[in-house]
């Protein structure tokens, strides 16, 4: 596991915006192929 600060750096708020495809909202869980956004999991 790996967590990243995304206020930390502009970079890693970059990073963030690329897996989500534009959503603000954390948190953002990779596994393998598969994206989780948000506590609800969409």
């Amino acid at each position: 596991m790996q967590y990243v600060n995304v206020k930390l750096s502009d970079e890693n708020m970059q990073r963030m915006l690329a897996v989500t495809g534009g959503a603000r909202d954390v948190p953002v869980i990779v596994e393998a192929k598969k994206t989780t956004i948000g506590f609800g999991g969409s």
